[in-house]
């Protein structure tokens, strides 16, 4: 008859330990997220330069936003962006991952990954400068043209209306290229090695292994990959900042620097947050669907 109080007490002290253990991260989240969240929800539905009095206008600001091709433009951008953050470092990654998988020396292959994960370590702030050096009109792209004979193709990168937004997504390429190419070779590393070799015996190639072996293995790494990127790129601020602050004009404007021109520039504190809780509406909307479609061929 005592067995049953002291059972219950035990699995009441386990969910009390359980609380206790998990309470910090919760209070930490709620206060660094949540609280944020709400609060930007809440001053989306007003009119508010941030000092004077607030007026009430409910969802006009959002209104505002989805009617006005000039707010909606951002977005495009960010979308756009999704071919340089997402597509090609993916794609550009897993032919690298096979490639260094391939080398025989472990050295080489060491190296190869330090190289290639170099520019994730690299701070964005850093990485945007160097690149506006790069991109200037002497910078060592020009030059390298000029010294092709190519003199004709030089431009202010950054500056031209038709190359900017594209000059900006190969340094989101050229910084997510590497983290990419570690995750799948790490992926790689976990697939049996008899499994190529039955596609090899039954005469297939390359081709074959990629894609009867080396892809249905790494759906777990590819779905991690392409959410963490499709958010690097939606969500993206860092570089677009450093580089042009979403110029020239409004080309290579994308939501997050959207944000912070309406708060600190135009002191449209309400449009600001309305386009911020666009923004993660919008992170969900397109990484949901990515995460069930991999997760349901993992």
């Amino acid at each position: 008859m005592s067995r049953a109080p002291r059972a219950s007490r035990t699995s009441a002290g386990g969910r009390l330990a359980g609380w206790l253990f998990v309470a910090p991260a919760v209070t930490m989240y709620a206060a660094f997220v949540l609280v944020p969240l709400g609060t930007a929800a809440q001053y989306s539905l007003y009119d508010w330069n941030g000092i004077g009095p607030s007026r009430w206008v409910g969802l006009q600001n959002y209104v505002d936003i989805l009617v006005d091709p000039r707010r909606l433009a951002p977005i495009g951008n960010a979308f756009f962006l999704i071919v340089f953050f997402t597509v090609v470092p993916v794609c550009s990654g897993l032919a690298l991952a096979s490639l260094i998988r391939t080398l025989r020396s472990r050295g080489l292959a060491a190296a190869g990954r330090t190289v290639l994960f170099l520019p994730q370590i690299v701070p964005l702030v850093a990485a945007g400068i160097a690149w506006s050096w790069v991109y200037s009109e002497n910078g060592v792209l020009n030059q390298a043209l000029r010294t092709l004979g190519l003199g004709s193709l030089t431009r202010a990168w950054l500056g031209d209306f038709d190359t900017a937004l594209v000059a900006v997504g190969f340094i989101g390429t050229w910084v997510l290229t590497g983290l990419c190419t570690v995750l799948l070779l790490t992926g790689m590393g976990k697939i049996d090695p008899s499994l190529y070799e039955s596609v090899r015996l039954d005469g297939g190639n390359w081709w074959h292994e990629l894609r009867a072996v080396t892809l249905p293995s790494l759906m777990n790494e590819l779905g991690v990959l392409v959410t963490l990127t499709t958010i690097a790129a939606l969500a993206s601020f860092d570089i677009v900042f450093i580089t042009t602050r979403g110029g020239p004009g409004t080309s290579t404007m994308v939501p997050g620097v959207e944000v912070y021109r309406l708060a600190f520039t135009e002191r449209e504190i309400g449009s600001a947050s309305a386009m911020g809780v666009l923004l993660m509406c919008l992170v969900l909307l397109v990484v949901l669907p990515i995460q069930r479609f991999f997760r349901g061929r993992a």
